[in-house]
C-alpha cells in the first residue's frame, strides 16, 4: 500500500511539474518548398482559459534540431507554465546560421523564422501578436541567429537574447559550414562583414530591441561577445550583459535559458497588454 501511494505521489508530482502541453507541428515554407517541424509549448493556463499569451522563439545551435531544446532541457516546459508564455522551437537546419543565404537559394531560414513560423504561430495559437510580446533567443549559432533576426526584423521582435552566440563570424572562416551559407571568406568578405551581428549594430533599428547577451568565460566565443558588449557600451545601446564561469556546454545553457526567459517575462510585463 505504501509503495502504491509513493508511486501515485511521484506521478502527481511529475504531472504538476510538467503541466504544459507540447505540440510538434509542421510549418510549410513557401520559400524553401518543404514542411519543417517545430515544437510549440503552451502553458497549462492556455488550455484552461481563453487568455492570450506572449511568445518566445527559442532556437537551436549548429547541428541541432527542432526538438533539441525540449529533449536536453525539459525544464523549459515548467518555465512556460511559471512565466505564462508560449515557447516555440523551430528547426533552423543543421547549419543554416538563420540566414537567407546569398550563395545557396535552398537556405532561406531568415524568412522562414521571422515570417513563416511567426505567421503560423499567430494564426494557430492564442498569441499577443505584436512585437512587444514577441521575443527570440538561442544558443551558439542560434545566439547569432536570434540577434540577427531581431535586428533585421525589429518590427517583428521587440526583445532578443543570445547565449554563447557566435556574434562575429570572421574569426572562424573554416568552422561550422559558415562558408557554405555566405560564401568564401576572401572573395565574399563583404558577406562575412555585413552578416556578422557585431556589425549590424552599426545600423541599429529605430525601434529599439530589448537585449540580453551572455557568454561563459571559458567559451571560445567569449572574446567576440566581450567585444560586442564594449561596442554597445560605446554606442550607448541599452543591454543586459552577463558573463559567468562556463564553457560551450549544455550545462551552461540549461542554466542560462531560465534567466533569458525571466528577462523576457519582465519585458512583456512592462509592455502590458
Amino acid at each position: 500500500m505504501k509503495k502504491t501511494l509513493f508511486l501515485l505521489a511521484a506521478c502527481l508530482t511529475f504531472s504538476t511539474l510538467f503541466a504544459a502541453s507540447v505540440d510538434t507541428v509542421a510549418v510549410y515554407s513557401f520559400n524553401m518548398k518543404k514542411e519543417i517541424k517545430c515544437v510549440v509549448i503552451t502553458p497549462e493556463a492556455y488550455i484552461n482559459s481563453r487568455l492570450t499569451f506572449p511568445v518566445v522563439y527559442l532556437i537551436h545551435g549548429y547541428s541541432g534540431y527542432y526538438n533539441t531544446w525540449i529533449k536536453v532541457v525539459p525544464e523549459i516546459k515548467t518555465y512556460a507554465d511559471e512565466m505564462q508564455m508560449i515557447i516555440v522551437c523551430p528547426d533552423g537546419g543543421f547549419s543554416s546560421w538563420y540566414f537567407d543565404s546569398p550563395v545557396d537559394s535552398t537556405f532561406k531560414y531568415e524568412t522562414y523564422i521571422s515570417k513563416e513560423v511567426v505567421n503560423y504561430t499567430d494564426s494557430h495559437y492564442r498569441t499577443i501578436p505584436d512585437r512587444n510580446h514577441r521575443a527570440i533567443t538561442g544558443l551558439s549559432m542560434g545566439g547569432h541567429g536570434a540577434l540577427y533576426l531581431a535586428l533585421r526584423h525589429s518590427d517583428i521582435f521587440g526583445a532578443a537574447g543570445s547565449m554563447s552566440g557566435g556574434v562575429d563570424l570572421r574569426p572562424f572562416p573554416k568552422e561550422w559550414d559558415i562558408a557554405k551559407r555566405i560564401g568564401d571568406p576572401v572573395t565574399d568578405s563583404l558577406n562575412w562583414k555585413n552578416m556578422s551581428v557585431v556589425n549590424l549594430f552599426d545600423h541599429y533599428p529605430s525601434q529599439a530591441v530589448a537585449l540580453m547577451i551572455e557568454c561563459g568565460t571559458d567559451d571560445f566565443f567569449y572574446q567576440v561577445n566581450e567585444t560586442l558588449h564594449k561596442k554597445l557600451l560605446g554606442m550607448k545601446i541599452p543591454h543586459d550583459y552577463v558573463q559567468r564561469p562556463g564553457a560551450h556546454t549544455w550545462e551552461y545553457w540549461a542554466n542560462a535559458v531560465e534567466y533569458q526567459l525571466l528577462f523576457f517575462k519582465k519585458h512583456f510585463n512592462e509592455k502590458g497588454k
